[in-house]
């Protein structure tokens, strides 16, 4: 949600909601499956019948992508709103502003994960076809047999995780179809595909009469068995919420970020973290040495924080105001970092990741 992440996934819906906003509740993009993104063929491309896109390789630009596709670079990189010399990741995803020749059909997924930008074998033979074919009238390019996916073009201050969650998918998911960085990071009007969702097979219904029986009704000749009183005295009291200042050890792996108690905990696919009451304008700070790993805002450009530590563990803070630090900056453990934002209930909310994967993080600050 920032991606998490980052901004995430670095950087980070639920996997993780960047805009925090509704009761910071993802959970229905959470539960989403998505399809593998499908192969591209041998030129890299892949095919719909309303669009078509390639698939960098490493270092490749957008002008030596409009060389080997057959298209115009100026067009291009405009059409993906970037510089035409700008070296790209292997495995992104650029989209293509008019219909060329496709060398095969896009159809078998990719395995899992986010590519690599490796050349395959096929990608290398293609590279011994005679470039005079490439003069020849292009033939109609074949279209993926899955379903076509819609396509977005990324509006200023949208992040992955705000169009993740808009489009019911998991900023994961979106970072694969895309070849999206570590840290999920957007440029304003580049062209995204949108995963597509995987079918659930219908639940079968059991035969009539079929499943647990059921039970038998009371009856005055056997009533149901009088329910134990507790007395009042003997009741015991529910658990208060934990005031995270007294728990706090020298010995935690996090120190807390904000001064607070827990009014919302772990849950995963529901709060991909913890929310710390706290008091508008208090301090927060870092729950660990480390580095500013992203800082972006949400639809309502209230900022988010992710920081990454040295064992590639990302901390995230959201509910926050008035940033201490920049991108790329080093913070030390305690540091101040931002404030609590002003809010009817102000809150830091707070969560630890390992990649893209939220883990509680009570076990890290006891």
């Amino acid at each position: 949600m920032l991606s998490v992440a980052i901004l995430v996934a670095a950087c980070s819906d639920q996997p993780m909601d960047w805009d925090f906003r509704n009761g910071l509740n993802t959970r229905d993009a959470a539960l989403n499956a998505t399809q593998a993104r499908p192969q591209a063929d041998a030129q890299g491309i892949i095919s719909y019948p309303g669009y078509q896109v390639v698939i960098a390789r490493q270092g490749e630009t957008v002008a030596a992508i409009a060389s080997r596709v057959g298209t115009t670079p100026a067009e291009l990189a405009r059409y993906n709103a970037i510089d035409a010399n700008t070296p790209l990741r292997g495995g992104e995803v650029i989209a293509l502003p008019n219909r060329v020749a496709s060398a095969a059909p896009a159809a078998a997924p990719v395995s899992g994960g986010i590519t690599t930008g490796a050349i395959s074998v096929t990608e290398l033979a293609s590279g011994a076809i005679d470039r005079s074919q490439a003069a020849a009238p292009a033939p109609a390019a074949p279209v993926a047999a899955a379903p076509q996916p819609a396509q977005h073009r990324v509006a200023r201050g949208e992040t992955a995780y705000s169009i993740a969650r808009s489009y019911n998918v998991s900023p994961k998911a979106l970072a694969e179809w895309n070849g999206l960085d570590a840290n999920l990071s957007l440029r304003e009007g580049q062209m995204l595909m949108i995963p597509v969702a995987t079918a659930a097979a219908p639940a079968q219904p059991s035969a009539p009469g079929a499943g647990s029986s059921a039970p038998v009704p009371p009856s005055a000749a056997d009533p149901l068995p009088q329910e134990a009183t507790i007395p009042a005295s003997a009741a015991q009291p529910g658990p208060a919420s934990p005031a995270m200042g007294e728990q706090r050890t020298s010995s935690a792996r996090f120190a807390m970020p904000a001064s607070g108690s827990i009014i919302r905990g772990y849950q995963k696919g529901k709060n991909e973290g913890i929310d710390i009451g706290a008091t508008a304008g208090s301090s927060v700070v870092a729950a660990a040495d480390g580095t500013v790993a992203a800082i972006t805002r949400d639809t309502d450009q209230v900022p988010i924080l992710v920081l990454r530590h040295a064992d590639n563990t990302l901390t995230v803070y959201a509910g926050i105001d008035g940033l201490t630090v920049a991108k790329g900056a080093s913070v030390s453990r305690g540091q101040k970092v931002a404030v609590v934002r002003q809010a009817a209930s102000p809150f830091l909310h707070f969560e630890v990741r390992k990649g893209f994967e939220s883990v509680d993080p009570m076990p890290y600050l006891q």
